[in-house]
């Protein structure tokens, strides 16, 4: 908040991206770090960050928006400059501003005091947008480690896995209808390959699929093999499945070799699955509101 308070308070007015584009500067931020996205990859983190910095000073009395896109510092804003804080944060809004106090507090529908969502007051700096993604991220890693958990409780049952596999490439636009989908898989133990999906609903070309319901790590060999198997078939195309992970080895075989084979260990296969909603189901939605400003102009 201070770093943008002072850029404010070098000018009689600015506009959000001289302020971001200057605090990038300050900051001495390299190309990548200016263009870093929040997990969403929606918004920019530094846009994001900027932003919520200006909207806690501006409900502190610090920051004005005179019109649509300009910003400027406060007579208040210029005196808090001239005391040359240590830093500006919550807790300092807090202490000198009683209407930054009572926004934060708000009001719910049904009159209760709700506490808004503040950026954290120690060494962290998260907006609400990557409080909500965090928390978001924590709970698809959590459902992901589950849905793994229940796959491999399954592994006996080689037909369950062969189906889950149908279930996701299908759900990816795989296989065409899903009774062709289901009748592509269930060739185990022909040459290493489980099975044989369309790529598109038209049949143009198909794909070989090879599924492993396995704790163990899937080394170069079983890709080597499942390689021939492509090239007994004159295929180009694969699809490795497992609930593990592949060696190094494997990875660096599949960059060298002509055919095209993906690799899909089981935390990539878990987030397919809460992607495409196979084996999970919608607990419950969130919309997050935006203002829009375009319904505000003449």
């Amino acid at each position: 908040m201070l770093p943008a308070l002072r850029v404010l308070g070098e000018h009689d007015e600015q506009s959000p991206q001289e302020v971001i584009s200057q605090l990038a500067d300050t900051f001495h931020l390299t190309p990548s770090e200016r263009e870093e996205l929040l997990p969403s990859g929606r918004v920019r983190l530094l846009d994001n960050r900027v932003h919520w910095a200006v909207i806690y000073m501006q409900r502190a009395g610090l920051v004005a928006k005179p019109r649509r896109a300009v910003w400027r510092a406060t007579g208040e804003g210029r005196q808090v400059l001239g005391e040359n804080p240590a830093r500006v944060d919550i807790a300092f809004l807090r202490a000198r501003s009683p209407e930054f106090v009572r926004w934060q507090r708000g009001t719910a529908p049904d009159g209760k005091a709700v506490e808004r969502p503040m950026v954290a007051e120690g060494s962290l700096s998260d907006t609400p947008e990557e409080l909500l993604e965090r928390v978001w991220t924590g709970l698809r890693e959590q459902v992901s480690a589950d849905l793994l958990e229940a796959i491999r409780d399954r592994r006996e049952d080689s037909k369950f896995f062969e189906e889950l596999v149908v279930q996701v490439l299908h759900k990816m636009g795989y296989g065409g209808t899903f009774p062709e989908a289901a009748r592509a898989i269930g060739r185990s133990g022909d040459g290493g390959i489980d099975g044989v999906i369309k790529e598109d609903r038209l049949g143009l070309d198909t794909v070989y699929v090879q599924a492993k319901n396995q704790d163990a790590t899937v080394g170069r060999p079983e890709i080597q093999k499942f390689a021939g198997s492509l090239e007994g078939e004159h295929a180009q195309k694969g699809v490795f499945i497992t609930t593990s992970t592949f060696s190094s080895e494997a990875r660096e075989f599949v960059k060298r070799i002509g055919r095209r084979i993906v690799l899909i260990e089981g935390h990539e296969l878990a987030e397919l699955m809460i992607e495409h909603r196979v084996g999970v189901t919608a607990h419950r939605e969130y919309v997050v509101p935006k203002l829009d400003p375009t319904f505000f102009e003449e």
